[in-house]
């Protein structure tokens, strides 16, 4: 049933239902209009919207079946051609204790405050806020709970308790739990290259951090970080996008991006990607041209010069002979191995004078021993 404006309207504010939804809301005598109906219930949930003066022949007052919304915020909403701020809900509890939480959505970084509030700000003692069931402090008189930074996981059924000191029963009273939903500021940020991940030594290849900050909040501001296997390569950015002029072979790595707000409360890292740079197309080698081979074609070529004498045969020295490789290596390794092979001849040479030299000196000494 709904009531009418004037003396019905101060009648309903001496309900005691009334007195204690006044002691909830911080400026009660700031509402124009007339209360919207209240049933005998001990909680009830209205969304009321009022225009013009209690005093005034044009007063009246709508429930939310008679508003109707404009299609954005900031716009409010419209009764027959007027326009209305933002209506709010008014939710009033018949109990010995309630807990008020916050009225506007609460987003990721935000704070977070609770108050455990009793009929008529009678003093309270031992009061307990607890979660989903447990305790978040132990028993104690302060009748706030706050969390300075909320995230996702701070979501939950919150309620406290608290006993009565006087004039209140003076025993332990428990309030109804309330719904707490962190939102998302901003979903964890996607890494993605462009033209493409893998892409040729020389090439531009640009890195974009996609994420976006919720419609609600989007006066905000992020700030984008990039990293590549561990190293900062840009730290703290309006741009969503890291840009490599001319990739080379050195850009090559694991890379990932941070999102964060500017004040750093909220902040989240995007998987890892894979950037591949691959180098030139390396040509294939031309065989080294072999002298010897060159000169035994000599004969088979065409050439207008006559031929020439063949060298005379030159006689052994002990240098080691240079034979050609197409391998500079391994020709060299060869030098080396013939030097050695020189060495030991020479050495075995010198070892067999020797050898004779002490077989000429024992042969008298055993002619002698006979004759003696």
């Amino acid at each position: 049933m709904k009531l009418g404006c004037g003396l019905t309207a101060w009648a309903l504010y001496m309900f005691p239902v009334m007195l204690w939804a006044a002691q909830m809301l911080p400026a009660p005598a700031s509402f124009s209009g007339c209360p919207s109906s209240m049933p005998s219930s001990a909680a009830v949930l209205e969304i009321v919207q009022c225009e013009g003066s209690v005093s005034t022949k044009e007063s009246s007052c709508h429930t939310s079946d008679d508003v109707t919304v404009t299609g954005t915020e900031d716009a409010g909403f419209q009764v027959k051609g007027y326009t209305f701020s933002e209506p709010f809900h008014l939710i009033v509890s018949y109990d010995w204790l309630i807990l008020q939480g916050p009225a506007a959505p609460i987003f990721e970084g935000d704070p977070l405050v609770l108050r455990c509030r009793a009929w008529q700000d009678w003093p309270l003692t031992e009061v307990t806020f607890y979660r989903d069931g447990s305790a978040l402090s132990p028993p104690g008189p302060n009748r706030d709970f706050s969390i300075p930074v909320v995230q996702k996981t701070d979501s939950g059924h919150y309620h406290c308790s608290g006993i009565f000191r006087s004039p209140g029963p003076g025993s332990p009273e428990t309030a109804s739990p309330i719904t707490v939903t962190v939102q998302e500021l901003f979903p964890a940020p996607v890494l993605r290259a462009s033209p493409s991940a893998e892409l040729q030594e020389g090439s531009p290849v640009t890195l974009n951090c996609q994420t976006k900050l919720t419609p609600q909040r989007s006066a905000s501001r992020l700030l984008f970080s990039f990293y590549k296997d561990g190293k900062t390569v840009r730290s703290r950015a309006l741009s969503s996008e890291f840009q490599i002029p001319t990739a080379s072979v050195e850009h090559s790595g694991s890379y990932w991006c941070e999102a964060a707000t500017e004040d750093s409360q909220v902040w989240k890292h995007s998987p890892q990607l894979e950037v591949r740079v691959q180098g030139p197309p390396s040509s294939p080698a031309s065989p080294t041209s072999n002298p010897t081979s060159q000169k035994s074609a000599g004969p088979e070529t065409s050439s207008t010069e006559p031929p020439r004498p063949v060298p005379p045969v030159a006689p052994p020295t002990s240098e080691p002979p240079v034979f050609s490789s197409p391998d500079p290596h391994l020709h060299y390794q060869m030098g080396i191995l013939l030097k050695h092979m020189q060495d030991v001849r020479i050495l075995l040479g010198h070892l067999v004078m020797e050898l004779r030299d002490l077989s000429g000196r024992l042969k008298p000494e055993t002619a002698k021993a006979p004759a003696k």
